[in-house]
């Protein structure tokens, strides 16, 4: 029998599966030896074969993975279309270090990006528009929302149609929230935010694949904190920031880090606003950790 992992929590994994007439059942599966053997490990999302144990109680083996379309190391999830970025607009402001490190990741995995700027309701001040700006003129599909009073939902639920999205973000930012708005099934805990520091509590503990409409799957996934970068070198940092790419025959010396030489077409773009100075500042704190890094 084929199925698809859509949990996995302490060594046992959740199948769901559809088998003729039996209509759709989830397993409870322990995996075979061999994979700890190979050095291979399940993820959320696998499709794989299992041998039924216990048809009544819904018991099983997972005797093989299937081939993998893709797989994402962090947040651990196979078999993703696309990723949804979640950050608030505020309470908290978003952390931009954070979601180019987030961006970068699954760009060196070629998996597409969807930003999400929740919490619109209460952006008084507009910022919501300008972090937009800043990441459409990337090359990103940016929306912002409001999931407290469902604004923007139904166009972000057409965007998900029909695929496998790995839901993601920080905590406080409105992420569970989001994803119970999306779908009518399993409702994600929820939880309030610090007042001290800002911050929601990790109210989602384990990956888990949610049905949300034929043949369309969330994967909400735990709250995170920080990211290493997979850049082997600071060199590689600028092809993920696709909107450099147009400018850089504009730099004087080939290999320029478009931080401090003298004729750079990047920060002559920055300076007069075709690219956005929000993006380009956090390049150039992403370049400096890559460079001490190497020092270290």
């Amino acid at each position: 029998m084929r199925g698809k992992i859509i949990k996995g929590i302490a060594g046992f994994y959740y199948v769901h599966a559809s088998e003729g007439g039996q209509g759709d059942r989830i397993y409870e599966c322990k995996a075979k030896g061999i994979f700890r053997k190979d050095n291979r490990r399940p993820l959320v999302g696998d499709d794989v074969e299992l041998d039924v144990l216990d048809e009544g109680q819904c018991l099983g083996n997972i005797r093989e993975l299937l081939p993998r379309r893709s797989e994402l190391i962090r947040p651990a999830v196979a078999n993703v279309d696309q990723a949804l970025i979640i950050f608030s607009i505020v309470s908290p402001r978003p952390n931009f270090n954070l979601l180019d490190r987030f961006l970068i990741m699954m760009g060196q995995q070629d998996i597409p990006c969807i930003i999400c700027f929740n919490k619109q309701d209460i952006d008084r001040s507009g910022e919501g528009l300008s972090y937009r700006q800043a990441y459409e003129s990337a090359g990103y599909r940016v929306l912002t929302i409001s999931a407290g009073e469902r604004w923007g939902i139904d166009e972000l639920r057409e965007l998900l149609a029909g695929r496998t999205t790995a839901v993601a973000g920080p905590s406080g930012v409105g992420k569970s929230t989001v994803v119970n708005c999306l779908q009518s099934g399993t409702h994600m805990e929820t939880g309030p935010i610090s007042r001290k520091i800002q911050r929601g509590k990790h109210t989602t503990r384990h990956s888990e694949l949610i049905a949300a409409g034929e043949d369309t799957y969330i994967l909400d996934t735990p709250g995170f904190s920080s990211l290493d970068l997979f850049c082997p070198e600071k060199e590689q940092l600028a092809q993920y920031y696709p909107e450099f790419a147009q400018y850089e025959r504009y730099c004087r010396f080939g290999g320029c880090s478009h931080i401090s030489e003298p004729v750079c077409g990047i920060r002559d773009a920055v300076a007069e606003g075709s690219i956005s100075r929000l993006r380009y500042e956090t390049y150039c704190l992403l370049y400096e950790e890559l460079k001490d890094r190497k020092r270290y």
